[in-house]
């Protein structure tokens, strides 16, 4: 029994440090890089909640507000002997509040989440809210997994869902598996990679062979072609976005062009590297706004035409061959990033002939792999069904270019260096040699791998380094990409990868002193709890904003292919399906995709979401809480998550604009994504709740409101996120 009344407010329902937790959470956790064993470093998940303020906002959740008359007396006097040392707190109730509020701020800190001194503080805080008792919190939306994870650091019991395969088997690792498994789970995980690594040695060793004169190639990068269409020209245009290889600091290199002609014969394109004096000595792009440009003849190719060729290549990403591993078409090798066995700067140089022997060899080892009887086809043909001309323009923007199965978005090298590492990862399991658990965090580190190391990844000459394919919440066309050597420790390669799904797993294990349950399901109807939740705390869909199971299916095609008839790698409801679960995703998809779903539109998410907070309201307790995080520019997106909520039967006591984005990313730039995520605090709504009258609503409206956004401008929320922040005071009227 929680020692917590009904009728006692909670800490969340009062006050909350909106701008020491935004600011906590985007001086660390919204930066790049991100810190060391956060969870974001041990899988790609879109539109994750930061750990920071899902922590803070937990906390007041479970904590009873001290100034309020029902608030157990027992609480105040223990919160005041568990502050002690960390925070101090007054003699009054006011006081213990702000002290309270300033823990929960402190706690916030990317810094004092690991203290033991905050994480002892702060379960001793919810033992002593809750009488000794375990509170139970649910997550049905669980996406990434920072809620049920910061509950289980908190010391309660955490229940997380998800329909989608790949969310699933996250959350299943981070509450379940690594709690489970503790810190020894790194030993296994280091031995089982070290034989993985063994397994590719030899196959590695003939796809990226060492320099002559020793050095070893670090990057590979390649530029997808199309011909120049002028009747007097025909050459190859490679598709360059900038020939600029290294501005880091006061280094400067860059590679130019020049033009060989033989008589009649098509002009050719040659590469050179050189360290410019000035800028203007570096050529421009030859491709913008998928418009190119001739490097022999200054002919511009429209974008139809781009598109049209590209298509013809299915996306132009592997190099055309002959017989004898000659170069005759596709993509081009423009540069080669090398370095020396001692480390030290990255190095430039020109490509050679000879490099294309090792991609003639990847091209016969995947034509090998692709006949073998028996096998499952080893290189993703699963359809491209989604082609990011929703509303947002989210999800892949290739197909147009030909990229049609998810084998495409990967050069034949590639392809088979995930194929081989997939093909030991399978195997060491098979035979026993690795747990399910190791197994599935050696998966992960290939999924880490194949989002650096695909047609899609950039090379960045500010960084000097090799960008993700997933900057964004979508998958644009990438004219020229880079290609991670992967016996090469220069970029992501695989004991890379390794070694960051380590440092998640040792974050997890030193904080954590509980498993949760973890479960594949619909958060309408499949959620095995009967009214014994504490407190439901989710991040559901917003609306239109993220396609999540289009998007998740670039790295559910790989992990297939890693543990095959693992459980949670399915569609529950469509044996058939072979991708992600997408009829029954809430969501608002008015797009007319390739594989025949049905469309849904603001209805359907309205009824989607009304049914899953229904759900809520039955497995929560009448005494528990509720908090929603909602974030959305559109006031229909808002309209359609509101209606849901009161349908479901919940309503709304306080709202808080916690500032979890940059402003400045590209995302809230160009689309319905706001730099404060809402939460919206509410209860299970009574059914004898009394009706008030309209006029009463109309008298209060103002004043609240006024009072709110003068508040909330004090904290710094300025804008379209100001306005949408009114919400919650409006609705709790």
């Amino acid at each position: 029994n929680m020692a917590i009344s009904q009728e006692c407010k909670r800490l969340a329902e009062v006050a909350f440090p909106i701008a020491a937790v935004g600011s906590a959470v985007r001086r660390r956790e919204k930066k790049f890089p991100v810190p060391r064993g956060h969870i974001s470093t041990l899988h790609h998940w879109w539109a994750r909640r930061p750990l920071g303020s899902s922590r803070a906002v937990l906390l007041a959740l479970l904590l009873p507000d001290p100034c309020d008359p029902h608030c157990p007396s027992t609480f105040s006097v223990k919160a005041r002997q568990i502050l002690k040392g960390v925070v101090n707190a007054g003699p009054s109730s006011e006081d213990l509040q702000k002290a309270l509020l300033r823990f929960i701020g402190d706690f916030a800190e990317w810094a004092n989440s690991t203290s033991p001194v905050f994480l002892q503080t702060a379960r001793q805080l919810v033992g002593a809210a809750h009488d000794g008792s375990i509170p139970l919190v649910a997550d049905p939306f669980a996406g990434g997994g920072a809620i049920p994870l910061e509950a289980l650091r908190l010391g309660c019991d955490a229940f997380a869902m998800d329909l989608n395969p790949v969310a699933s088997l996250l959350l299943n690792l981070i509450i379940v598996g690594i709690p489970r498994g503790g810190k020894e789970i790194l030993t296994q995980l280091a031995k089982a990679a070290g034989e993985i690594l063994n397994r590719v040695k030899a196959p590695f060793a003939n796809l990226y062979p060492l320099d002559p004169d020793g050095a070893i190639p670090a990057a590979y990068l390649w530029a997808r072609t199309v011909r120049c269409e002028s009747p007097h020209c025909g050459a190859e245009i490679p598709l360059i976005r900038s020939f600029w290889l290294a501005r880091k600091g006061s280094k400067r290199v860059a590679a130019r062009y020049t033009i060989t002609r033989h008589g009649p014969t098509t002009p050719r394109v040659n590469f050179e590297v050189f360290e410019p004096e000035h800028d203007d000595q570096v050529p421009h792009g030859s491709v913008r706004l998928a418009k190119a440009t001739c490097l022999s003849c200054g002919t511009s190719l429209l974008p139809p035409r781009v598109r049209d060729q590209l298509r013809a290549q299915r996306g132009g990403a592997s190099v055309l061959l002959d017989d004898k591993g000659n170069r005759v078409g596709g993509s081009m090798l423009w540069t080669v990033v090398t370095r020396r066995s001692n480390g030290g700067d990255r190095q430039y140089r020109a490509p050679e002939p000879r490099d294309y022997q090792p991609v003639f060899a990847a091209a016969n080892m995947l034509q090998a792999m692709e006949t073998q009887p028996g096998l499952s086809r080893p290189i993703p043909d699963e359809p491209v069904s989604q082609d990011g001309t929703g509303s947002l323009g989210g999800g892949y923007r290739t197909r147009k270019y030909g990229i049609t199965q998810f084998g495409e978005f990967f050069s034949a090298r590639q392809a088979v260096a995930s194929a081989l590492l997939c093909r030991a990862i399978g195997e060491i399991h098979r035979e026993g040699q690795c747990p399910s658990t190791i197994s599935e965090l050696l998966a992960l580190a290939l999924d880490k791998l194949i989002d650096f190391n695909c047609s899609l990844s950039r090379w960045r000459a500010s960084n000097e380094d090799i960008g993700n394919a997933f900057g964004r919440q979508a998958l644009p066309m990438v004219w020229d990409f880079a290609e991670t050597c992967l016996t090469s420790s220069a970029f992501v390669s695989f004991d890379r990868a390794v070694d960051h799904v380590s440092k998640v797993v040792a974050f997890v294990a030193a904080s954590v002193g509980r498993s949760g349950e973890a479960q594949l399901g619909d958060a309408r109807e499949s959620i095995r709890l009967e009214e014994s939740v504490d407190v439901y705390f989710t991040d559901p869909p917003y609306y239109d904003a993220v396609p999540y199971a289009d998007l998740s299916d670039f790295f559910f095609v790989w992990l297939k292919r890693s543990l095959p008839s693992h459980p949670l790698l399915r569609d529950p409801f469509d044996p058939s399906n072979r991708l992600t679960p997408k009829t029954r995703e809430i969501t608002r998809d008015e797009v007319a995709h390739l594989d025949g779903r049905p469309k849904k539109d603001a209805s359907s998410y309205e009824a989607g979401m009304g049914a899953a907070f229904s759900e809520a309201r039955r497995i929560t307790r009448p005494d528990g809480l509720g908090c929603v995080v909602f974030a959305h520019k559109t006031t229909e997106g808002w309209e359609a998550l509101l209606t849901g909520l009161i349908r479901g039967g919940w309503t709304i006591t306080a709202s808080w604009p916690v500032a979890t984005e940059m402003s400045s990313r590209l995302r809230a730039k160009e689309s319905a994504a706001l730099a404060t995520s809402v939460h919206l605090v509410c209860r299970p709504r009574p059914d004898d709740a009394p009706i008030g009258d309209w006029s009463q609503v109309l008298r209060e409206l103002p004043r609240r409101v006024g009072d709110w956004m003068e508040r909330l401008q004090t904290e710094g929320i300025r804008g379209a996120d100001l306005v949408f922040a009114c919400i919650g005071p409006a609705l709790e009227i």
